[in-house]
C-alpha cells in the first residue's frame, strides 16, 4: 500500500490558495514520488494536471497572489506560476482521463496522482510498489522514445534516489540511444548537471558513457573518461581529508548564476577534449555558459604546468593569478590525470598538490592571496611616469618580488620600481 504523508501539502506548506484550483486538479510527478519517499526540497516544484481551463486557472492564482506568469504551451494548455521559493506548473490532463494522462509519462514512479483536496491517491501503474523496491520501470518502450530525453532523465533520477534501473527497462534504454540525436543539448545539459555535482551520480554518468548515452554529446567520452570520473571523486576525498574546507569549496557554484560546481567542473572537463580549444567548442555547442566554459578551459590549460615536480616561487604567483578561483577544480584534476593518464602514484600526486591547495585555502597566504603594496596611481606620482602598459609590467613585478621576499613595504616597493624603470631602457620590464 502506497504511504502519503499529506502534511507536505497542507495549505501552509503550499505557496498558493489551495481553493483556486478545481477539486478535479491532482498534483503528480516528482513532487508525489517525493512525498512518499519522505524527501523535502529546499525549492517546492509542483505540478498539478486539469481536466479542463488549465491556462485560465493558472493566470487566475497567478493575478491572486500578483505571481509571475508564463505561457509554456499554448496548444497543450500548460502554464506556469512563478513564485519567490516555488514553481507551480498547470497542464491540461492528455487523453480523456487521469488514467491515460499517467499512462502516457516515463516511468512508474512518477505516474502517481494526489488530489491535494481529498488527499485521494491514484496509482494505476503500482508505482508506489515500484518506490518500495527502489526500482526505475518504464511504462513503456513507446513512452520514452516519444520524449528521449527521459532516457537520460532515468539515469538522472536513478542518482537522485539510489535507485537501480529494472533490467527490461535498462536494456530498452540501451536500444534507443540513438533517438538522443534529437534532444536539444540544452535539455541534456540539464539532466547532467546532477550526477555531474555529486558523488552518487559518478556512477550512473559512467553507466551513461558505457550505454551510450552520452555519444552523441560527448564525442570524447571513452573508457579513459571512465576511469577519470572515478580518480576525480578519490582524489577530491582524499584531499579533503588533509584539507577539510575543500569539501565546502568543491560543493559552491562556480557563480550565483551558474549551477555547476567546482566539481562538476572537473568532471566535465574529463568529458570533453583534453585540448582546451576543442573542449571550448565542444562545450559551447552543448550551450554551456560562458563560465562554465572558461572554468573548464582554464583548469585543462593549467594542467601541464601544474604537472611539473617543482615550481618556483614566481611560478606559483602567476598559477594562482591565472587559475583564480578554478585553482581547487585544477588541483582535483590534476590529481586525477596523474593517476590515470601519467600513472603517478597516490602518494606523489597528494603531496604535489596538497601544499598548494593549502596556500589556496590559506586567505593570508602572501603567494596565493598577496597583498598590494602600491597602486598604479601611486607609481605614477613617485616616479612621474605616464599612464602606459609600463605600470602594469612594474605592478606585476612588484607582486612577484614581494612573494620572494625581496621587499615588504611600499617604500620598497616604488625603489624596487624606481631601479626597474632605469633598467628598461631596452625593455628589460617583463612578465
Amino acid at each position: 500500500m502506497t504511504i502519503f504523508n499529506p502534511e507536505i501539502f497542507t495549505p501552509e506548506n503550499l505557496p498558493f490558495n489551495r481553493e483556486l484550483l478545481p477539486k478535479t486538479a491532482y498534483l503528480v510527478g516528482g513532487a508525489v514520488r517525493d512525498g512518499i519517499l519522505g524527501r523535502t526540497r529546499d525549492y517546492i516544484d509542483l505540478d498539478f494536471i486539469l481536466p479542463s481551463e488549465a491556462v485560465n486557472i493558472a493566470r487566475k492564482i497567478a493575478k491572486y497572489h500578483q505571481a509571475g506568469f508564463v505561457l509554456l504551451d499554448e496548444q497543450r494548455q500548460i502554464a506556469r506560476v512563478v513564485f519567490p521559493h516555488a514553481t507551480v506548473d498547470i497542464a491540461q490532463q492528455e487523453g480523456d482521463s487521469l488514467e491515460t494522462d499517467l499512462s502516457r509519462r516515463d516511468y512508474t514512479i512518477n505516474a502517481i496522482a494526489y488530489n491535494i483536496h481529498t488527499q485521494e491517491i491514484i496509482d494505476p501503474l503500482q508505482g508506489g510498489k515500484d518506490l518500495e523496491k527502489g526500482i526505475l520501470r518504464m511504462i513503456s518502450a513507446a513512452n520514452l522514445q516519444d520524449d528521449p530525453l527521459r532516457l537520460m532523465r532515468g539515469y538522472r533520477q536513478a542518482a537522485q534516489l539510489g535507485f537501480t534501473i529494472e533490467p527490461e527497462t535498462h536494456s530498452t534504454i540501451r536500444s534507443l540511444t540513438e533517438h538522443l540525436n534529437k534532444v536539444a543539448a540544452e535539455r541534456i545539459r540539464v539532466e547532467l548537471g546532477y550526477m555531474l555535482a555529486h558523488p552518487q551520480g559518478t556512477s550512473w554518468l559512467i553507466k551513461a558513457i558505457e550505454d551510450g548515452l552520452l555519444k552523441s554529446s560527448f564525442k570524447n567520452a571513452t573508457s579513459q573518461s571512465c576511469s577519470l570520473l572515478i580518480e576525480v571523486d578519490k582524489a577530491a576525498s582524499q584531499l579533503a581529508e588533509h584539507l577539510p574546507a575543500l569539501k565546502g569549496i568543491l560543493q559552491q557554484n562556480i557563480k550565483d548564476t551558474v549551477k555547476t560546481t567546482r566539481l562538476g567542473i572537473a568532471k566535465l572537463a574529463c568529458l570533453v577534449n583534453p585540448k582546451p580549444e576543442i573542449a571550448e567548442v565542444e562545450l559551447e555547442q552543448l550551450t554551456y555558459s560562458k563560465a562554465e566554459v572558461q572554468s573548464v578551459t582554464c583548469a585543462l590549460r593549467l594542467l601541464p604546468k601544474l604537472n611539473k615536480s617543482s615550481m618556483s616561487l614566481r611560478e606559483q604567483y602567476f598559477l594562482f593569478r591565472e587559475a583564480g578561483c578554478v585553482f581547487p577544480t585544477t588541483a582535483v584534476l590534476a590529481v586525477a590525470y596523474g593517476n590515470v593518464v601519467e600513472e603517478m602514484s597516490e602518494d606523489k600526486s597528494l603531496q604535489t598538490y596538497a601544499s598548494l591547495l593549502a596556500r589556496y585555502l590559506n586567505p593570508d597566504d602572501p603567494v596565493a592571496h598577496p597583498t598590494q603594496l602600491v597602486s598604479g596611481i601611486h607609481i605614477i606620482s613617485s616616479l612621474n611616469l605616464p599612464s602606459s602598459p609600463l605600470i602594469g609590467k612594474l605592478l606585476t613585478e612588484i607582486a612577484v618580488a614581494q612573494v620572494e621576499g625581496k621587499i615588504s613595504t611600499s617604500y620598497e616597493a616604488i625603489k624596487f620600481a624606481r631601479r626597474l624603470v632605469q633598467l628598461d631602457t631596452t625593455g628589460v620590464v617583463e612578465t
